[in-house]
């Protein structure tokens, strides 16, 4: 490796680990959930092990599917839900991930439910990165969500608290720099597009999905994501998901590791694997932005040319859960299906 190389960054194993979940739906208090997730946690902290084990020591990163400890809402309130599911920040469950990051000196990301003591009563869907320290080195929380809270719909609020950074944060490490895309916000460019250009280089997208054999929406777009914004997308979906009156294998397979150019390094089949693993060559991606040439497509777009677009024609409002004193409000699952229907009005 000569002088240039080690400047640039290094080369190590990411792992998309396909886990399956066991939900808490059916759990009728925080104690009886907290007994499942605790559960999980102990399984994670032996697969994690064994697969670095298997794929190498130079294994630096683990990416873990959409919220992996309990799975998602079905029909519970907005409460309801918090008080049950949800993760507070400084929450044990953090710790206990945080040992794990420690023990297989890795950087571990994931999604959960989270509660945010600066707005009781609500939580945020969040992705997080934690480093080989074991500390928490971001929060992303989901913009785009069709029955939950997002910082949007409390957009004043947060942004006084988090600023723009807390909105797209990017992680600058040893590894790159990372970023995270929580799920179904795989589909909308501006969400990558908008990391990217605060510096990220590999998208860590924890997924929920049903990922049959043809292509799925989100199978296009995790492609088009790397190729457009030439950065490496590491894709987690679930293996199962047990508890719910669904067939437990209708949601997941096919986690993925996608280059910079859009190609498929690794993708895995079904069932709880992790062989959707590969090498991220850090110095091969930035060379790749580094050269004055047609496919540098973040250099070669005009940003400023859509903003006036943008400004004018956005569907949803911001802070539809402040009140007129600024204050957020819980609302019912219904408020987020009548922001749909006058969004699909107004475009």
């Amino acid at each position: 490796m000569d002088t240039e190389d080690k400047l640039l960054g290094p080369n190590y194993y990411a792992i998309a680990l396909q886990t399956s979940l066991d939900t808490v739906n059916g759990c009728n208090s925080r104690e009886d959930a907290s007994l499942v997730i605790n559960k999980t946690l102990g399984r994670l902290a032996k697969e994690i092990q064994s697969c670095k084990r298997f794929v190498g020591p130079d294994t630096r990163l683990v990416v873990l599917p959409e919220y992996f400890l309990t799975a998602y809402p079905m029909g519970e309130s907005i409460t309801g839900w918090a008080d049950k599911a949800c993760l507070d920040m400084d929450g044990p469950e953090y710790d206990a991930l945080g040992r794990i990051a420690q023990d297989n000196d890795i950087y571990l990301s994931g999604n959960a439910y989270e509660k945010d003591p600066n707005f009781e009563g609500l939580y945020f869907q969040t992705s997080f990165i934690i480093d080989p320290s074991g500390d928490i080195i971001l929060r992303y929380r989901r913009l785009n969500s069709m029955f939950a809270p997002t910082p949007h719909d409390v957009w004043d609020k947060y942004l006084d608290i988090y600023g723009m950074d807390g909105v797209f944060p990017v992680a600058k490490t040893d590894i790159g720099n990372l970023a995270c895309i929580a799920s179904e916000e795989i589909l909308y460019p501006e969400i990558a597009r908008s990391l990217a250009l605060r510096g990220a280089e590999i998208f860590l997208h924890s997924s929920g999905e049903v990922a049959c054999t043809n292509d799925s929406p989100k199978n296009i777009a995790r492609r088009a994501r790397a190729l457009e914004n030439m950065a490496y997308v590491i894709s987690s979906n679930c293996a199962a998901i047990r508890g719910h009156d669904m067939p437990e294998n209708s949601t997941g397979g096919r986690s993925a590791i996608i280059d910079f150019q859009g190609q498929v390094i690794q993708e895995s089949g079904w069932g709880d694997t992790m062989t959707a693993n590969a090498s991220i060559d850090l110095n091969a991606l930035r060379r790749h932005r580094q050269r004055p040439a047609m496919n540098n497509y973040l250099a070669r777009q005009r940003l400023e040319l859509f903003a006036g677009t943008y400004a004018q024609t956005g569907s949803h409002p911001a802070n539809s859960l402040l009140d007129k004193n600024g204050d957020h409000i819980i609302p019912d699952r219904s408020h987020f299906m009548d922001m749909m229907k006058r969004a699909v009005e107004k475009i």
